[in-house]
């Protein structure tokens, strides 16, 4: 009987050990499936961040936003997604000349702007009528187009992009900072081109001192302007700090006070950012926001000096779709026909 009892015992054994060695090897295979899914999930393929880069398409001059689409597009490897905004009427026409060109192959949004945002807060002036354009003003509303990124960025439609858009959307900007600009002192280079045309940049040339209201910012006439026309801006702060509504303000004051008006440096779109951004703002890189290309017929910059340049920026009178303009050789490169025929570069021969 012993030794049939130990035969049962031993059989019952191995049984038991087969049953633990099976248990443990499912169990090990899940453990397994399951570190290997946790280190999927850790480890994901990386979604390359998008750059919400933001161009206004005003009739007129929509050629002006085509090169600068094609520049930025054309030197950068970045997942740029190009927010392009314009009124009710001039939509249709970007939006074909984009699908019917090179450029199709862009991520683009095109988004209306309402002027009636604007009513009541533009002094009319019969000066430069071009400044009072209601596009001007779309860089005041950033939040209220851009809904879901952190950091934009908005250019004027009048530049060229020559770098890779990443390097300017890595642009740090300090705590507490919505936005980051070029400062007006920034470049030796430019100072000469300035003085050349007459140029202001300081608060000088373009807030009133002769109006208590602008004294009592207890601003410096002689403080170095910054040029809008290049915004990096942080979207959480600039609506924590509620700057389109600081903005507004001050366009309802100039309205009713006549604080600042187009017959100055910068008319009315730069004044108010001055005011609100007063020691507020980080610096973009100078090579990122050359200017002042369309001050003068005549003055240039040098050769080597625009080859080096990431971002040039005709701001002035004298475009360079339009005659007479300088360096239109650099914006030409980029610059693609408008396949309904409306939009046409005005040259000597033409």
């Amino acid at each position: 009987i012993l030794p049939f009892v130990s035969v049962n015992q031993i059989l019952l054994l191995l049984l038991v050990l087969t049953v633990c060695a099976i248990l443990y090897n499912k169990v090990h295979q899940v453990s397994s499936a399951l570190k290997n899914e946790s280190v999927d999930l850790e480890t994901p393929e990386e979604t390359e961040e998008e750059i919400p880069v933001v161009i206004c398409a005003a009739a007129g001059r929509m050629g002006a936003a085509i090169a600068a689409i094609s520049s930025i597009y054309s030197n950068t490897e970045a997942n740029v997604l190009f927010y392009i905004v314009g009124l009710k009427t001039t939509i249709p026409h970007i939006r074909k000349w984009i699908e019917n060109s090179k450029l199709k192959e862009i991520k683009f949004k095109v988004v209306e702007f309402n002027p009636m945002v604007l009513k009541g807060k533009i002094r009319q002036d019969a000066s430069r009528p071009e400044l009072l354009q209601p596009l001007n003003f779309v860089r005041f509303y950033l939040p209220l187009l851009i809904q879901k990124h952190e950091k934009v960025i908005y250019l004027d439609d009048d530049i060229i992009v020559q770098g890779d858009i990443q390097e300017l959307y890595d642009t740090k900007l300090a705590p507490g900072h919505a936005a980051a600009f070029s400062d007006d002192c920034d470049l030796p280079s430019t100072h000469e081109m300035v003085r050349s045309v007459g140029m202001q940049n300081t608060y000088m040339g373009f807030l009133d001192y002769r109006k208590q209201a602008i004294r009592d910012l207890g601003i410096s006439p002689s403080t170095c302007s910054f040029n809008p026309g290049v915004i990096v801006a942080n979207m959480t702060e600039w609506k924590h700090q509620r700057i389109t509504k600081q903005l507004e303000k001050w366009m309802q004051r100039n309205v009713e006070e006549n604080l600042y008006s187009s017959t100055l440096g910068g008319g009315v779109a730069t004044s108010p950012m001055l005011i609100v951004f007063h020691r507020k703002y980080s610096t973009i890189n100078p090579m990122w926001h050359i200017r002042h290309l369309g001050w003068s017929p005549d003055t240039r910059y040098s050769e080597h000096f625009l080859q080096e340049a990431k971002l040039l920026h005709w701001n002035g009178r004298y475009k360079p779709w339009d005659y007479p303009s300088v360096h239109t050789d650099l914006w030409e490169n980029w610059f693609i026909p408008d396949p309904s025929g409306k939009f046409k570069l005005t040259r000597p021969e033409s």
